[in-house]
Order: structure tokens, then sequence, then C-alpha cells
């Protein structure tokens, strides 16, 4: 996988720029940026097939802010980065010292960006491409999922399958702005730990959202 991996890295660090102009400052991440070509490219100029990984998402950007300012959350615990996109939330966690720390995503311009991000920062963890949705995950202490509400059928999948791992004695974190995907009913079952006010430049591209949320999945 490593071999295959170097040559999107290759790709990506062609396509897109290394920036700090988000919620956390502290980590460098290559990413599109106004600066690059593909931030005004039209869907059939694209290299990539829906690149969502070269973004940021407000989600994402909740989940590592909560994580670098409240370290003890996964502090010598074992974390799964659910669709981990750019990897900031894997890179998060590695820096406030999980014990261990698998950025995982289905698509592998994800993981071989997670891989770059985590170079940027000095940082290391485990990458895998296998799909832990549904599975119970006994080998994780801490999930954080990411902006991933998005869709409904999807959303109700994904979140019944959170509760049972939450009434595990696993601790899930959720990272979202407050997509449609978590409806009124969902809402009573997750607790709001952190809302940030987005940078001016995540604004831009994040269809209007201006705060985002980091909440926790209650255990009953």
């Amino acid at each position: 996988m490593l071999r295959d991996l170097s040559k999107l890295a290759t790709e990506i660090v062609r396509h897109t720029a290394v920036t700090r102009r988000h919620l956390t400052p502290e980590l460098s991440l290559r990413l599109v940026t106004p600066a690059c070509p593909l931030w005004t490219a039209q869907e059939h100029e694209l290299p990539f097939q829906d690149p969502f990984w070269a973004f940021y998402w407000p989600g994402g950007q909740a989940a590592a802010r909560y994580i670098l300012d409240n370290g003890k959350v996964v502090e010598n615990r074992r974390v799964i980065d659910i669709g981990c996109g750019c990897g900031a939330g894997s890179i998060a966690a590695a820096k406030m010292k999980a014990k261990r720390v698998l950025a995982n995503d289905i698509d592998p311009y994800a993981l071989a960006a997670s891989k770059i991000n985590a170079d940027l920062n000095k940082v290391n963890f485990e990458i895998s491409m296998e799909n832990f949705i549904g599975k119970k995950l006994e080998e994780f202490d801490t999930i954080l999922i990411g902006d991933m509400f998005y869709d409904e059928e999807f959303a109700n999948y994904l979140f019944e399958w959170l509760l049972t791992l939450a009434k595990n004695d696993k601790t899930v974190l959720i990272g979202d702005p407050g997509r449609h995907g978590l409806t009124e009913k969902r809402l009573q079952h997750i607790t709001r730990l952190a809302t940030y006010k987005m940078p001016d430049d995540s604004c831009s591209e994040n269809h209007g959202f201006t705060e985002t949320s980091l909440w926790r999945m209650n255990t009953e």
C-alpha cells in the first residue's frame, strides 16, 4: 500500500498548498487553498474524483481543536479516526499522546493526504482502508467522526452504530457544524462539548457555516 500511496502523494503535492489558515493553526496541512488552481476549477477539470480530503471541513476542525485543547480525552487511549479526510484529527490525537492512532478512510487519496500531513507535523500513526463502520471496534477506546451527517439514510445507520458503541463504553466524539442529519431526535443522544467560531477563510469554503461544534455521544 505504501508504494501506491507514494504515487498518489506526488499528485496531491502538485495540486495543493501548505496552510495554517484554519481553526488549528498549530497544524500545518496540505490542502486546496484559494492560491491553488483547483480552488476555482470546474468539476470536469478536477484531476481527482470528489477530493473531499483536500479540504478541512468544519466538523474535522472542531474535533482537532477540541483534542488539542483537551488532550486528556485521548491521552493513553486507542483512537480510530473514521473518515479521516486530511488526517487532522489523527494528527491532533497523536500530538496529545494517544496510545494508538489509526487514520481510516476508504479513499486511498485520503490516506495519502493524511500521511503527508502527518509528516508535516512530525507525528506517526497507522492507516487503513478497511470499512470499519458497523463493526464493534474492540481494539479502540475512542472513535472520531467528522462531517458525516450529510445524508439522512446514511446518518440513520451511522448514528445507531455510534450509539451502540457508546453504550459499550466507547468514547464517541462527533465534529459537525449542525448539518440536517443531526435531527432534534438525534440531538437528544449527544452532548455539545464545545462550539467554535470558524475563521473567515474556513467560512468561505464551507457553504456559509460560521460555527462548528464538537459533540460526545451519550451512553444512555
